[in-house]
């Protein structure tokens, strides 16, 4: 393959890399990850539980866990599963042009945003953020109204249509950028190829 000039190389590179992981990451939030996963990837606290979510007894024979762990690992399957699918489109897409990124490139670009999807999706590190940026009043105020199953309705601060799901993926599409300026700089870095 002819070399491009550096800095087409790393813009074309980096345009690329923006492109897959920005596009991607709806389709991994909306479409890849499982309904019980996003609904459980949010869930603190030390209560028991079974691994399906119903509370523990203290005559229950299957094994449990607090909420907080049942939280954690609804989230580690959803980074999981969407750091797989980042991984192979990015190879698929960049192969498909005819360039290779290099493996330690893309395994840093994959654990910036693996690590901060997985903060961000838990909410505190969200909540945080948004407080200290003065987005409280966002998030209190762009919230939904769901029907229960009764036809009760309650409102949601986290799910579809709100502020809390605008903020969550600008996050995620900010840090791709610099997941991207990683990946790009590591692969065309002097002395990698």
């Amino acid at each position: 393959m002819p070399r491009l000039p550096l800095v087409t190389e790393r813009l074309a590179l980096f345009a690329t890399l923006l492109a897959t992981f920005g596009e991607l990451h709806p389709a991994c939030d909306h479409w890849v990850q499982g309904s019980k996963t996003a609904s459980r990837k949010r869930m603190y606290g030390e209560d028991l539980v079974h691994a399906d979510g119903t509370p523990a007894t203290e005559d229950s024979t299957r094994p449990t866990m607090t909420t907080s762990t049942l939280g954690r690992r609804a989230v580690a399957c959803h980074v999981a599963s969407y750091t797989a699918v980042q991984l192979g489109a990015t190879i698929a897409v960049t192969r498909a042009f005819g360039y290779r990124v290099t493996p330690a490139a893309l395994l840093a670009g994959a654990a910036i945003n693996a690590s901060t999807h997985a903060a961000i999706d838990r909410g505190a590190l969200l909540l945080w953020l948004a407080k200290k940026t003065g987005k409280t009043g966002y998030i209190e105020h762009c919230q939904t109204v769901r029907m229960d199953d009764d036809g009760t309705p309650t409102r949601e601060i986290n799910g579809p249509g709100t502020a809390w799901m605008e903020l969550d993926a600008a996050l995620h599409r900010a840090i791709g950028i610099g997941a991207a300026a990683v990946t790009t700089w590591l692969t065309t870095r002097p002395g990698t190829r």
